[in-house]
């Protein structure tokens, strides 16, 4: 930080000046139901994120910006154990026609565009906020492209090297309220190192192409998208894909403070590999293993603005097998000076939790 600090100073370069970001999330929340793929639990946890960076713009008018900080996450129990420090430090880059690539250990939520949660969990979003490698991605309103590679364990005698690699993009048909997206990830779990025989290297590839249309009811803002998700994986000892697919609908409904999210899925176990290597393999939420899964959030927005969220969400889950209910309170609070917001209605993640 001291380092950065003293290098704005010095650095004699035109455009340049100190920039900061605060960003604090706090969520309580309890989980019941007749669930076995999320146990009954009640948990409590805040993570803290500062930021202190330079930035500078280059004689093209193209930004640069040099971040560093921490992330701090902190489960509250009896004892306090379990937090988590890590590192932020990374490089961003955005050209005047719209083109940004950021390369480090960076936080999740500055991608423009989220993941479903078939291929992002809430768990991943609340316990491991960085992506550790590289993005690049472009939006200029009517189409947008975004390609990430988030390095997620090194290889070691007890721990497998590990990678995932997303591909995602959208454009708007026309002037037409309809638009198309697709997401393409390729999961990787290698060997560990000295791997016993038989330790095979696996693959996860994801293919999901949508369709979807933006509209008003009355005062009702609405979303509307559907596709089909092809799953493709393989253990390498096995020798042999397994093909799952499905269908995914998605429809998104706020009326000033409240919000209405619907996801259904129908199809065949998403994560066939995921006795065998659980999390460490599939990233996404386990209830896309059953045959139908419905999840329903109402969220309500009990203060909002740019700079601070505080919301109330209930969550009703239903599968061909069980059935969950969740309640959450969460706050988002942000203040900074790189531009980001909270509440915005095309946010990656808004609110986070």
């Amino acid at each position: 930080m001291f380092a950065l600090i003293a290098f704005s100073i010095v650095w004699p370069l035109s455009g340049q000046q100190l920039v900061w970001d605060v960003d604090c999330n706090a969520v309580f929340a309890n989980r019941e139901g007749g669930d076995e793929m999320r146990p009954d639990q009640t948990f409590l946890f805040t993570r803290l994120e500062p930021e202190l960076g330079v930035e500078y713009v280059d004689g093209k008018q193209n930004t640069h910006r040099l971040m560093a900080g921490v992330a701090w996450y902190q489960p509250l129990n009896d004892n306090l154990q379990g937090y988590k420090v890590q590192p932020t430090i990374y490089y961003q880059g955005t050209t005047h026609s719209g083109w940004r690539v950021t390369l480090g250990a960076f936080p999740r939520h500055l991608m423009r565009h989220g993941l479903p949660r078939y291929l992002w969990s809430d768990s991943l979003n609340y316990c491991t906020p960085h992506v550790r490698g590289v993005m690049l991605d472009y939006d200029n309103g009517h189409r947008w492209l975004q390609l990430m590679v988030d390095w997620r364990q090194m290889q070691s005698l007890t721990r497998r090297e590990a990678f995932n690699a997303v591909l995602s993009g959208g454009i708007n048909l026309g002037q037409s309220p309809l638009y198309a997206l697709a997401h393409i990830q390729y999961n990787h779990l290698a060997k560990r190192k000295h791997a016993p025989e038989g330790e095979g290297v696996n693959d996860d590839v994801t293919i999901n192409p949508m369709l979807g249309a933006r509209f008003e009811v009355g005062r009702v803002a609405c979303a509307a998208q559907a596709g089909a998700v092809l799953q493709m994986q393989r253990c390498r000892a096995d020798d042999r894909w397994l093909t799952p697919a499905g269908f995914v609908a998605d429809l998104k409904a706020r009326w000033r403070w409240l919000e209405v999210e619907e996801a259904l899925f129908a199809g065949k176990d998403l994560f066939p590999l995921y006795e065998r290597f659980g999390s460490e393999l599939n990233l996404g939420d386990p209830y896309y293993r059953s045959r139908f899964y419905s999840r329903t959030d109402v969220r309500g927005h009990l203060f909002s603005n740019a700079l601070v969220d505080v919301s109330a969400l209930l969550t009703f889950h239903a599968t061909d097998r069980i059935t969950g209910f969740w309640q959450q309170v969460s706050c988002r609070f942000y203040i900074g000076g790189t531009g980001k917001r909270v509440n915005r209605p095309d946010a990656a993640i808004n609110p986070i939790f």
